[in-house]
This record gives structure tokens, sequence and C-alpha cells, in this order.
């Protein structure tokens, strides 16, 4: 497998140096050369697959070659050993919970996968250290923190947005140490991704670090996000029809995932970019004229996107079709007060705690539903409630539980470094 930048001004590369490179010289992000089809006996033995023979299957194709399938296979199985259920919600929708993994996100199959990877070009001796850069708005930073941590060769530097990710969150890729450092940068994500970005076109830091990114604009940790959508298949089997798929949507690498899955063959049906106040990609589905804008602060913060990275991979992936992409994707904006009042009914009437970016997600489904009554369908639960208490203890009215995966960071002090939204203080950080 090849991968091409999608600015096309650099030279295809195989899996590898996309993996370990993050982004193409052009500035562009990888997309694969071809999408794999996934064959008639694949289809026909989903059910019952286990999930690391499921997700070797799957992620072989885009490997492709550069790691062998003994070791592929041990990176698969690492990434997916948690449960990922289905669970009933309310007639008609259920919920793929996908926080199950040690920092309780749906990240941490992406962070897992491509942590392993790195490592294992790594040890292998034919990649020199590498400095792992990375935005988060909120759960981005405590998989890949988890999921890197002692991994040799490798340092990793997180920036995130000051006072807009919740206390969980926080401790999870604050408390860590050892070669994870965080940056606690005085302003947006975007703002966050912006120096980011500008740190891998900088030539003076390329001459003196390795620079990676692991946000979902890395193959590495785009690409395995299909395999949730492979589970979801597998235990959705028996049903008549295709689910209709409802993604918290913000960066946007978590839904194009899915539609990769789907252009692969995978039995899913319409999906639903749910979107909170930040919705250039409803906008433009809506006018066929894209728009970034200024990110604004919601209760469902991870989604706090003005200009999403990935959207332009699911342009390629539909051939900048607007009718072709509007025929298998539509998109809602979701209200803070509309997402106060899906948690709420939710909670009382279900007993379901969506956490605010599912409610998000619920929300847009209910609305696809009462144009459609009879399109039943999932929506991603993409992270555990527990993160979110600020916005949801008020709601409910009552304290939320402190799962095992929280509880072992309590009291661990935060080592964070202030950071203006000042590139040359990053530069200057890096070239420390």
């Amino acid at each position: 497998m090849q991968y091409h930048s999608l600015r096309r001004q650099a030279p295809p590369v195989d899996f590898r140096t996309a993996a370990i490179t993050g982004q193409a010289p052009d500035g562009g992000l990888y997309f694969p050369e071809t999408i794999p089809r996934f064959g008639a006996d694949f289809l026909r033995d989903l059910p019952a697959l286990d999930r690391a023979d499921l997700a070797l299957a799957v992620m072989r194709p885009y490997v492709g070659g550069t790691i062998p399938d003994a070791d592929l296979r041990g990176i698969c199985a690492a990434a997916v050993d948690f449960p990922f259920p289905l669970v009933p919600v309310s007639p008609g929708i259920t919920a793929l919970e996908l926080f199950h993994g040690p920092t309780l996100a749906f990240k941490d199959v992406g962070a897992r996968f491509m942590s392993r990877c790195l490592g294992y070009f790594a040890q292998r001796g034919n990649t020199p250290p590498m400095t792992v850069l990375v935005a988060t708005s909120g759960d981005t930073g405590g998989a890949v923190a988890s999921g890197f941590l002692g991994v040799p060769g490798v340092e990793v530097v997180i920036l995130y947005p000051q006072g807009k990710v919740s206390p969980v969150q926080e401790q999870q890729l604050t408390t860590l140490g050892q070669n994870i450092t965080a940056l606690e940068v005085s302003g947006t994500f975007d703002d966050c991704q912006s120096l980011v970005k500008q740190a891998f076109r900088d030539p003076e830091l390329a001459a003196h670090r390795f620079l990676t990114s692991a946000n979902s604009i890395n193959v590495a940790r785009w690409l395995p996000q299909q395999l949730y959508y492979c589970f979801a298949a597998q235990q959705w089997h028996a049903a008549a029809t295709p689910p209709v798929v409802s993604v918290p949507s913000g960066n946007f690498g978590n839904i194009c995932a899915g539609l990769l899955a789907r252009a692969s063959g995978l039995p899913l049906g319409h999906f639903i970019a749910a979107c909170n106040a930040n919705d250039p990609v409803p906008r433009y589905l809506r006018l066929g004229t894209y728009a970034p804008q200024a990110a604004v602060a919601t209760h469902s913060n991870a989604m706090d996107v003005g200009d999403p990275s990935n959207f332009v991979r699911i342009l390629e992936l539909f051939g900048h079709d607007l009718g072709a992409l509007k025929a298998a994707l539509s998109a809602e904006t979701v209200s803070d007060p509309d997402t106060v009042a899906t948690i709420l009914q939710v909670w009382f009437e279900n007993g379901y705690l969506l956490d605010p970016h599912a409610a998000v997600a619920y929300a847009a489904l209910l609305r696809h539903q009462a144009q459609y009554p009879d399109a039943a369908g999932f929506i991603l639960a993409t992270a555990h409630p527990v993160k979110f208490p600020d916005v949801l203890e008020p709601i409910i009215g009552q304290p939320i539980e402190l799962p095992a995966a929280v509880l072992h960071l309590q009291g661990r002090p935060k080592q964070a470094i202030p950071m203006a939204v000042d590139f040359g203080a990053l530069k200057e950080f890096l070239l420390r």
C-alpha cells in the first residue's frame, strides 16, 4: 500500500514512512492510494472472528508488509484488548461504547496501535529518535500519553488549551511524566493545532528533531479507528437492515474512518455527522461552500473545532463529489441547550447516562429518525461520562462514580508547562 499527499506535491510513500512522518513534505495529509475491499469470506465470517484476527485482516492491507503478520497481530491485539459493547439505550437506538479502554475514550484504539507501530519501527533500528507532537481538545492527550508511556526512542509533547479540558482529561495527560511532556496553552484547540502544524513546517526544527504527530492526521492513528465499526457490525449482523451511524464529530477523523470502512464493504447504512455549534461541515453540506470558523466553547468540548483537519480526507474518499457525499452523509448541529435536554431525557426515561458528545450524536439520530421512522441505528459513545462532571452532575443531580482508571490518578501532581499562543515559544522549547 502506498499513500499520497492530498496536496499532490510530494511523492507517494509506504505505511512506515507515512506513520513516522505524520504529514507529507508538502504539508498535506496522507491518503491510501487504493481502498481495500472486504472479501466475501471476511464478511461471512465477521460475526465469529475474534477481535485480534479481525483487526489483523482489516489493517494488513494498509500496513502493506512494513510489519510482518506475526508482529502486526500482536500490535492489533494490544490495541483492541478491551470490550466494545453495543448497548441498547432506547427503541431504535443503541450505543457503541468506546470508553472501556485504559483512558476511557475511543482514542485508546488509535493511540495504542500507533504507539506500538512506532515502537516497532524504533526498536528495529531503522528510525531515529522521534518526538511525537500532538494537539488535544480532550481525550487525544490522555490516550497518546498512556499509549506512548515508556516507549523507547519516543518523546511525546502534548499541547492542550488551558481551562478547556475536563479535570479528568487534564489529569490523564499531565500526571505521567517520564517521556511525556504537557504544554498548557492559553488559547483554543485550534490554536494548539495551528502551533503543531507550524512546527512541522519549520526547517530549523526539522533539522533538530524528528517530529511526527499522533493526531488523527497520522494514518497510524486514523486508520485503526475503522476497527470498532467492524466490532459494531459484528454485533448488528442479525438485523435485517444496516444501521444508521451517528458520530460525534469535531476533527472528523473518527467519522472518516467509519466512512472508509463503509467504502470497503462493511454493512453500514447512512452516516450522520453530529456537530455542536462548531458547524462548518453542516453548513458545507447545506450550502456547498466550506468556510472555516473560529472555534467556540461548548459542553461537548472535544468537538470544539472550527476547521476540521480530516474533512479533506472525506472529500477525497468521495472524489470531491458533493452529491455522492450527501447520499452517504448528512449532518446535524445540536446546541448546548438541546444537549442538556437530551442528557436529562435519556437519563430519566432510560436510565442511561450520555456524555455530552454522545448526547449530541443521540439528538442528531433522533432528528434523522423523525424523518425516517424505521431507521434504527447506533451512536458512538466516545468517552466515559466521568470525564465531564462539571456538565453532567448538575443535570442529573448526583455525583458520577469514579472508575478505577480514574481513581489511580487522584493525588498525583500536575506536571504541565504554561505557554502562550506563540510559535516562537514552542520552537524555543523544542530546540532546547
